[in-house]
């Protein structure tokens, strides 16, 4: 997708029905269509001139849901490691003011060759699984 938030917002769309179908709380289904939108937006700020697209997957599994955002740059992951550190405080309780990515319960950053990879977990179950 072009870097346009009304296509952020669709995709936060998208995350919301699939965490509707899968019978997620209303609140929890909310939570995490900010967090996609949120995220999509962050990406933005990292695409490069000659591949100025963000592409989007989403994927539902038995016990969970991904969303996955990859865009080809060498200037490192769609969420800098600030953002990371304040979604970690969130999860744990010591910074109620933050609410950047509380949708989700796991967010994982992969790079290959100039491609970066970041992936937006949301458990279907209670407790997310220990790592």
């Amino acid at each position: 997708m072009d870097a346009d938030a009304r296509l952020a917002a669709a995709a936060g769309g998208v995350a919301r029905f699939l965490a509707d179908a899968a019978g997620l709380e209303s609140d929890a289904a909310t939570r995490l269509q900010s967090a996609v939108i949120e995220t999509c937006l962050k990406a933005f700020e990292h695409l490069a001139g000659q591949h100025p697209h963000l592409e989007i997957d989403f994927a539902r599994f038995s016990d969970r849901l991904e969303v996955s955002l990859s865009h080809e740059d060498a200037g490192g992951p769609a969420l800098d490691i600030h953002t990371i550190t304040r979604f970690a405080a969130n999860k744990l309780g010591k910074n109620p003011d933050s609410a950047t990515l509380s949708g989700v319960d796991r967010v994982q950053h992969e790079t290959h060759g100039n491609e970066t990879i970041t992936r937006l977990t949301k458990y279907l179950r209670q407790v997310a699984p220990s790592l």
